[in-house]
């Protein structure tokens, strides 16, 4: 009897899956009976799953930490605030993509679909607690990924997108897998806790077998990261897909990232800190240099968003390098801020694009002021909290990252990220320069529904209400991974 309770309480604490995975089916079955003129009732009833999906967490939010199903899935704090953060993002990146699609003539059940099973993938590794639970997450997500990319099956830049971010991506995938061979073959386990557990009791697996393991699983981090030197797909991806799988793709895949580094190399993996550290710092300082010096280079703006969203993950990386508490947590506010200007970003490109026309290039924005003033201030609250500028809450994910730099004692780190931000400073604020002192080349009028330019516009807001009162954010962070 007990063991069919304890059955009972697993499914309890994996009902957001569970509720999820229903809720993809009920999504699939109720698309296949409308047609292309009434496509908008599968997006309502995406949102509305979105909807029911907080409620769920919201239900079952943990207060402790719980492994159930054998040690292979865990429901903690940090697992509750990237699964919310997580839904909201891919919520704000259906709404954004509606009008657009509709526009483009691709606006298609499976988009709504694709990114429902990413989701899906996503919260599978915000709760994993075994390489092969992490691995079959990661899977999940990657493949709505592909599918995603190549949705407009007509358009040649995104097949072509589609097909680099496969290839690379299967390659990534194999190493992690080959990593993770090793690391099994050397602890004798696939589950965080025990490879932990492990390593420290015998100080002699630390040797080269496991370090040849560890490099294979930096690579598959790196690459999901878009971490130079494996970030080759990113900028092509970025400029190749349509904007709408852009927008999901520089968002919410971006906690789940940050949860494969938790998981894998902070909770599993964090008696080798010493060893992994190292190959992390070069990671992390080349995607600095690269991203920030590349992107001033660039004329479309999603490669120049892409190449900034390397210099970023730089950012991150250095924060979780540092392998203190304070690191990680500065690593988790600055994901959540930086998602929160990149989503508003890249929905005023969707915004100023229209039937048959992409905005994609900085000379796009040119005259942004005259045609609207609004979205100009909103846009350039945007660019001034992703290069750092007080007082939007970008500054403060910088300076927080910068801090737990300093505090571990790397103070020719920080030097070198605040000398990086200055760079990259210029070509946000080149943005801002085409909007208000440039003469509008395209005076069309701005299309999309009011509920996109009311949510478009709280987004683009809230990096300054979350910069003038940044405390409650930050000290949620420093709570969940204290």
């Amino acid at each position: 009897m007990t063991g069919h309770i304890m059955d009972w309480m697993d499914y309890l604490v994996a009902a957001p899956e569970i509720a999820l995975l229903g809720l993809i089916c009920v999504v699939l079955i109720a698309d296949l009976f409308i047609d292309d003129e009434n496509r908008v009732r599968t997006f309502w009833i995406s949102m509305l799953s979105l909807v029911a999906m907080l409620v769920v967490l919201n239900w079952t939010a943990p207060t402790t930490s719980s492994v159930i199903f054998s040690g292979s899935y865990v429901s903690d704090p940090l697992s509750q605030i990237l699964k919310v953060a997580a839904v909201i993002f891919v919520g704000i990146t259906f709404l954004y993509s509606r009008d657009y699609l509709r526009a483009n003539e691709i606006h298609r059940g499976e988009f709504y679909l694709l990114g429902l099973i990413g989701l899906l993938g996503m919260m599978i590794m915000m709760s994993a607690n075994s390489l092969l639970t992490m691995y079959l997450g990661l899977e999940t997500l990657s493949l709505s990924l592909y599918a995603l990319v190549a949705i407009d099956r007509n358009n040649v830049d995104s097949t072509e997108a589609a097909m680099k971010y496969f290839i690379l991506g299967a390659i990534a995938s194999g190493c992690l897998l080959y990593g993770i061979s090793w690391i099994y073959g050397v602890t004798g386990s696939l589950q965080f806790h025990e490879i932990a557990a492990a390593i420290t009791s015998d100080p002699s697996l630390n040797n080269l077998p496991l370090w040849f393991g560890l490099a294979f699983l930096i690579v598959g981090i790196a690459f999901k990261f878009g971490a130079v030197p494996f970030h080759m797909w990113l900028p092509d991806v970025y400029q190749g897909a349509r904007t709408p799988v852009t927008l999901y793709l520089a968002t919410a895949p971006k906690l789940a990232a940050l949860a494969l580094f938790l998981r894998i190399l902070v909770d599993g993996l964090g008696g080798l800190h010493e060893t992994w550290a190292a190959m992390i710092m070069v990671v992390a300082v080349l995607s600095l240099l690269v991203g920030n010096f590349v992107a001033i280079a660039q004329s479309n703006i999603k490669r120049m968003l892409g190449y900034s969203t390397i210099a970023h993950v730089g950012f991150i990386l250095l924060a979780l390098f540092c392998g203190t508490e304070q690191g990680n947590a500065a690593a988790l506010f600055y994901t959540l801020t930086y998602l929160v200007a990149a989503s508003g970003a890249f929905g005023m490109i969707i915004l100023l694009s229209r039937r048959g026309y992409d905005a994609e290039n900085l000379a796009d924005f040119k005259g942004l002021n005259a045609r609207s003033p609004w979205f100009a201030m909103m846009m350039m609250f945007l660019m001034f909290s992703m290069a750092g500028v007080p007082p939007f809450v970008g500054f403060f994910g910088k300076l927080n990252a910068i801090s737990a730099v300093v505090d571990a004692g790397y103070t020719g780190l920080a030097v070198l990220m605040v000398l990086a931000s200055v760079v990259g400073a210029y070509y946000y604020l080149r943005v801002i320069w085409y909007m208000y002192f440039e003469e509008a080349e395209d005076k069309a009028v701005l299309q999309a529904g009011t509920d996109t330019r009311v949510v478009l516009s709280l987004n683009s807001l809230a990096v300054l209400a979350l910069g003038i009162v940044p405390g409650s954010l930050l000290a949620l962070c420093i709570r969940i991974l204290g």
